[in-house]
């Protein structure tokens, strides 16, 4: 697996990874996130010119250098924020996410941040139980820094607090820049979290 800096040349796969991404939600019943647009690539393009749009590839698969999954973030009150992370659903169970995941967690003390945060579904499986079995833990109420409850209050005004949301917290330590991660057992990662309409 390679994780790389996303090129123009891949924002509008990165749109189709995310539709694919919402297309499990309806299982659930849940198909206004499903239906819910990709990030619009003029926004990619700003994730991507700030160095914040990170790519997940295999160049040993018939796919070659094309993103399999991707990730944005942004520094929130002294943590990596975790904007969006999709997989493609073809690439499923095969660590994309985790791996993705653990690069930010790589990145994140180099620039004085000393966790990774998200925002996602409590209750969907490859969501919130997911992040808990890589590291991240739920926030309580009064954990919230104020980005977050900004973050939160987008999310409800887009209406995704239809269903139990919750923000979760990955501390880092200053070692985790340079030690490996270790990897736990794969899980789904066909679905995303985030803000701004995305799941």
């Amino acid at each position: 697996m390679r994780i790389r800096s996303a090129r123009r040349s891949d924002l509008r796969l990165l749109q189709d990874i995310e539709r694919a991404a919402g297309e499990p939600f309806r299982t659930l019943g849940m198909d206004s996130v499903a239906d819910d647009d990709p990030p619009p690539l003029d926004l990619l393009e700003s994730y991507r010119r700030a160095g914040r749009c990170w790519v997940a590839t295999d160049p040993l698969s018939a796919t070659g250098d094309r993103p399999l999954g991707y990730v944005i973030a942004d520094p929130v009150d002294g943590a990596l924020h975790i904007e969006q992370i999709s997989v493609d659903p073809v690439a499923a169970r095969r660590g994309i996410g985790r791996t993705l995941i653990d690069r930010l967690a790589a990145l994140a003390p180099g620039q004085d941040l000393t966790a990774l945060t998200l925002t996602t579904f409590s209750d969907v499986p490859w969501n919130a139980p997911y992040y808990a079995r890589i590291g991240f833990r739920v926030l309580h109420e009064r954990e919230l820094t104020d980005g977050l409850r900004t973050i939160r209050g987008e999310e409800a005004q887009h209406g995704l607090d239809r269903w139990p949301r919750v923000c979760m917290r990955r501390d880092l330590l200053p070692a985790q820049a340079t030690a490996p991660a270790q990897a736990p057992a794969p899980a789904p990662e066909s679905a995303s979290v985030a803000v701004s309409g995305a799941p």
